[in-house]
Formats: C-alpha cells, sequence, structure tokens
C-alpha cells in the first residue's frame, strides 16, 4: 500500500496508533438517512474519514462501530452496511486486501456493534483494541485517535498536529474560538454568566489519547451511571497519572473539519466534490452533393445516388459534431486539427478524425451530457436510417444511445437544400467535467 504522508511526523514510540471511527449512530436528525454511509466522490462519508487518516500515518488498528442490533440477523446486515460503506473507497479497500493477503504490518479492520449512546460505543471499541493488542501480547500504550465517522473533511494537517500534542502531553483535540460571544444559561433561558470568548473552545474530532489511561478512564466512567458528551470529559475526569489528574491539550482545528449532523449540511458535500463545470457547443458543416462520392452520415453510408465532395469522405455530420466538441472544450476546430491541405486527409474516414479528437478531450477530464443533431437534407429520407446513425455516433464517443439524438428537415424544395445541391448539418452539445 503506498500512502501519502504530509509530513514526517514520528509514530509513536509506544506503537504505531489505533484508529476509531464512531459510526454507530442512528442519524435521527438527518430523518433517519444513515450519513456516514451518504455518498462522497471516490466512495461515502464514512470511508472519506477513513481515508484521511491511512493517507496521513501509519495505524495498527483501524475499528469502526456500527449501530446496535436486536437479533444475530439484524447484526449482521447492519455490520455489511457498515464494511460496504468504509471499503467504498477503494485505497481503503486495498489497504484491507493488503492485510488479509500478507498478514504483515498493515492495517488491521475490525467493525465493533456499538451501544446506547456515543461513549458507550466508544468504550466498546476501545475493548476489542485491548482484545487485539493483548491477543498479540503487545503491552505497548499506543495513540488512539476517535473520530466522527461523519467528519469526513479532517485534513492531514489537524491529524499531525493532533497527534504530535498527544505524543508531548498525553492527550489532544482540535478546537475552534468560538465566533459569538457565548453565554451561560439557567433552566428557564436567563442569562447567568458572561463568559469570555478567549477562554472557550468548540472541541472538533480526531480526540487523540493514550491507549490505556483512556481504556481505564471510559471502563470508571460507565460506572458512574451518568452520560458524558465526548471523551475529553471522560479523560479530564478519569485519566490520573500518578495522584495528578490529567488535561487535554487543544490544537488549532479549522472550519472544513465540519460533522455532517443535518440535511443542510449535504450542500457542503456537493461544494467540496461536486464543483462541476458545464460548457455548452455549436458545430456547423455544409457540403456540395455530388455524383460519384459517397454519402456517408454519422459514420454510415447512406445508398443515394450522390454524396458529399470534401478533402476527407466528407461526412458532414460527424464533421459538425467534431466543431461542436471541440468549441465546448475550448481546443479548437476541425480545420486547425486536420487541415485540408495535408495530403494525408484525403478521404479520410472521419469516424477516425472524431474519435482523434474526442480522446484528447475526454483526456481533459470532459465527459458528454447529451448532443442534438439537425440535418438539412432534401434526399434520400433520413428517417430509415436514423436509428443506425445515432447507434453509429454513439459508438464512436462510447456513450449511451439515449444520448444523441440526430433529426432532419427538408429545404421544402427552396434553397440549396431544397434543390439537392448540398447537405448541411447544426450540432449542439453539453459538456461536463468536475
Amino acid at each position: 500500500m503506498t500512502s501519502k504522508s504530509v509530513s514526517p511526523a514520528k509514530c509513536s514510540s509506544s506503537g504505531k496508533p489505533v484508529l476509531i471511527l464512531v459510526a454507530a449512530g442512528s442519524s435521527s436528525r438527518m430523518g433517519g438517512v444513515k450519513k456516514e454511509y451518504l455518498p462522497m466522490k471516490g466512495g461515502t462519508v464514512l470511508s472519506s474519514a477513513a481515508r484521511a487518516f491511512l493517507e496521513t500515518l501509519p495505524f495498527s488498528l483501524c475499528i469502526v462501530t456500527y449501530p446496535a442490533t436486536k437479533t444475530e440477523d439484524e447484526r449482521k446486515e447492519a455490520e455489511k452496511k457498515c464494511r460496504d460503506a468504509l471499503f467504498a473507497d477503494p485505497f481503503v479497500k486495498d489497504s484491507a486486501d493488503i492485510f488479509s493477503s500478507r498478514q504483515n504490518n498493515e492495517t488491521l479492520f475490525l467493525f465493533v456493534p456499538g451501544g446506547k449512546s456515543r461513549q458507550e460505543s466508544v468504550l466498546h471499541a476501545l475493548e476489542a483494541a485491548a482484545e487485539k493488542l493483548s491477543a498479540e501480547g503487545n503491552g505497548a500504550n499506543p495513540l488512539v485517535f476517535i473520530h466522527d465517522g461523519a467528519r469526513p473533511f479532517v485534513s492531514p494537517d489537524i491529524i499531525i498536529r493532533s497527534s504530535e500534542a498527544a505524543e508531548k502531553y498525553g492527550a489532544s483535540v482540535p478546537a475552534l474560538q468560538p465566533v459569538d460571544t457565548q453565554k451561560a444559561l439557567d433552566e428557564n433561558g436567563f442569562i447567568t454568566r458572561h463568559l469570555v470568548r478567549a477562554n472557550l473552545a468548540a472541541v472538533q474530532t480526531p480526540q487523540v489519547f493514550r491507549f490505556r489511561p483512556l481504556l481505564s478512564a471510559h471502563r470508571a466512567a460507565a460506572k458512574d451511571q451518568r452520560e458524558y458528551t465526548d471523551d475529553t470529559e471522560i479523560w479530564d475526569t478519569y485519566a490520573a497519572d500518578g495522584k495528578k489528574l490529567m488535561t487535554t491539550k487543544i490544537v488549532t482545528g479549522s472550519s472544513e473539519n465540519k460533522k455532517i449532523t443535518y440535511p443542510s449540511d449535504l450542500p457542503q458535500i456537493e461544494a467540496k466534490e461536486q464543483k462541476m463545470k458545464i460548457r455548452t457547443g455549436l458545430g456547423y458543416d455544409k457540403h456540395v452533393l455530388t455524383e460519384g462520392r459517397r454519402l456517408m452520415l454519422g459514420g454510415i453510408e447512406i445508398p443515394f445516388e450522390k454524396g458529399e465532395a470534401g478533402h476527407s469522405d466528407g461526412d458532414v455530420l460527424l464533421h459538425a459534431i467534431t466543431d461542436a466538441l471541440l468549441g465546448a472544450a475550448a481546443m479548437g476546430d476541425i480545420g486547425s486539427y486536420f487541415p485540408p491541405e495535408e495530403a494525408k486527409w484525403k478521404d479520410a474516414d472521419s469516424k477516425m478524425l472524431l474519435q482523434t479528437v474526442w480522446k484528447d478531450i475526454t483526456d481533459k477530464g470532459w465527459s458528454l451530457g447529451n448532443m442534438d443533431c439537425v440535418l438539412e437534407l432534401e434526399k434520400p429520407k433520413f428517417l430509415p436510417h436514423r436509428d443506425a446513425v445515432i447507434h453509429s455516433i454513439a459508438q464512436v464517443l462510447g456513450v449511451d444511445d439515449e444520448q444523441i439524438f440526430v433529426k432532419a428537415k427538408t429545404g421544402e424544395k427552396t434553397g440549396d437544400v431544397g434543390n439537392g445541391k448540398v447537405v448541411e448539418a447544426f450540432v449542439t452539445c453539453l459538456l461536463t467535467r468536475n
């Protein structure tokens, strides 16, 4: 597995760290839609969160919690959904495959049913990690990263800052100073204290701790019949080094490191992952009809007594399509690509010309939304050949037939088209690129 560390942040001297991704919630504020499993570019919300860590530091364990269930069949289904969401990203899937094939020091993935609360879910994950470390005879005390599975935009910088601070101080958490002035309220909604904003912090994840004192703290907290809001509160209440209680070091967080909580948060995914560019193109071409030439339309030879005069095979429709695509991509026109004064293009297959252009366009990241074509042709009747022409164009471009449409108009016996002297083609297209 290749990874791209952002900084030469060293691993803990007590062993490779452990990653816990908390994804056992019901997503009730999302209307029951499991937010961690929502699609994102290249995977899901959950797999995006996992990838950020796996690309930054070498973890010995990655433990993911999933919603608790009542029956064994329900548990298996819940675990499968969680696995599918985590391994939706090929990079994360490759990390698991490499461990399975080599059984070496690569990251091991475990899936653990959560509890009735976030606190209980984290404890389940910690116990699973303790069992695994004990089975391996590992007496080390690594760092453990606890991260919300619904927080997909965590940056490598935050991960490294949190790791270095926890390595030095025993515990760390990224946080931001509140923008608005904060007040303390009583149960009736009246202000009781005017808080100093400079002394406040809105904490995020990952929350990073020494593993063994955190496990002990969680076990103690589970006995006191109180629900804690996050792991730093449990750590500050119960974790002790000798007689001195341990506190948590704040590191700089980011407004980008947002947790997906409400449906209104979904546009953030779209803004981050779906910055789509849309371009339209217009193409036009006209050829004289003459005897002794084939009538080529969209790469299909149409039986007729006349065909298009031209330097290449004269396929007026494919030429207009080529110009429309080049125009949408701002990459020139058919004349600049294939100058008519060059002998090598004489009688050239227009399908080959279009394929050459389309490869250059798709190499730039563009894909076809749809294409609409109009032929102006008095004779022969086009309708019997339309499906074959549409299919031919779609094959050249490697798209579905439904993305292409071609219709024909006559000249009503007027003008050059109506008198059978020329054939014209007009094409519009829509290109998209992320």
